[in-house]
């Protein structure tokens, strides 16, 4: 349940921080409504992994995943520029999350 709990938080974090371009300096409710639902979501979801998952563990998968999947949102949706530097660092990220849950001997599958 744990890494349930820890997908649920890294998915509402991205949902929120992808939002976060259309609030207009929370002028806009509706996309203002889903930041604040969307990171107390993430919160209370991270939070709740945290009672199996160390905390060092869990932030790291949590934000690495969190920043590869906004820097993809941003370069699809908002045509922000990502170039071949910006996917290998990427390309980085999410490998250092794949040997951190796969090799980590703090982490119990």
């Amino acid at each position: 349940m744990p890494w349930i709990y820890l997908t649920l938080a890294i998915v509402s974090e991205v949902i929120a921080t992808s939002s976060l371009k259309t609030v207009d300096g929370f002028t806009n409710w509706a996309p203002s409504f889903l930041v604040i639902v969307g990171y107390a979501s993430s919160f209370y979801f991270l939070s709740l992994s945290l009672n199996s998952i160390p905390l060092g563990v869990a932030y790291a998968i949590w934000s690495g995943v969190g920043i590869a999947f906004i820097s993809i949102i941003a370069w699809i949706y908002y045509h922000q520029s990502l170039n071949f530097a910006g996917f290998i660092g990427i390309s980085f990220i999410i490998t250092g999350v794949i040997v951190l849950v796969l090799f980590s001997k703090t982490i119990t599958h």
